[in-house]
């Protein structure tokens, strides 16, 4: 699916036009690594929390800022999140904002999934870094995440259903792995314009 960007007609009295581009390309324009790129491959490094506090904020700045920036360029209905990585950045930070209206950004420094449920379930999840397919992915319905807060203390929290998925995405960068590597080996991603026909969204029932 291309996007389309309107451009300005010239003094000449052209009339505007209008330019396709690819997701992949749109997120590409606005800062958003891409998976050709080595450190999407890589382990972040951890942060030294407190020493390291204000490197931290600023992390979590620009990765707010970013995703300020992919809503503009596409409606998230499911929720969001973007990883340190995906900004060029070998740093362990993700942010990630839950689909319900007027909540909070959740800042995760230094997490780790620490235990989960056996119950899974498989839906269709997307990646900012190659925002031009989609592909299911199998994960725990519930997860428990031990993280360190800006002054050095370490907490955990429980996740549920697709706020967990959505965060079991994000620390899957933080380690590395995008999320293709958690697929079945016989399911392959779809293109977004077959998802989109799909009409298909995350279920709880």
């Amino acid at each position: 699916m291309a996007i389309p960007i309107l451009t300005p007609g010239n003094h000449a009295g052209k009339e505007a036009t209008v330019i396709e581009t690819k997701p992949s390309d749109a997120m590409r324009g606005i800062g958003i690594v891409q998976s050709d790129t080595p450190i999407l491959h890589q382990p972040s490094q951890p942060l030294n929390l407190p020493t390291e506090h204000d490197l931290a904020t600023a992390i979590v700045n620009d990765l707010i800022a970013a995703m300020h920036r992919a809503r503009r360029v596409h409606n998230f209905a499911k929720g969001m999140g973007i990883a340190a990585p995906q900004l060029g950045i070998g740093r362990r930070v993700a942010v990630v904002q839950p689909p319900e209206p007027n909540t909070e950004t959740i800042t995760l420094l230094n997490p780790t999934v620490v235990a989960h449920s056996d119950d899974e379930d498989e839906q269709y999840e997307g990646c900012l870094s190659f925002f031009d397919v989609r592909g299911k992915v199998q994960r725990p319905l519930r997860i428990e995440v031990e993280a360190t807060a800006l002054t050095g203390e370490v907490h955990r929290e429980q996740y549920q259903d697709g706020l967990a998925r959505l965060i079991q995405h994000e620390i899957d960068h933080l380690d590395g792995i995008l999320y293709t590597a958690r697929m079945k080996p016989e399911v392959q991603p779809i293109p977004v314009e077959r998802y989109r026909q799909t009409g298909r969204n995350w279920s709880y029932q």
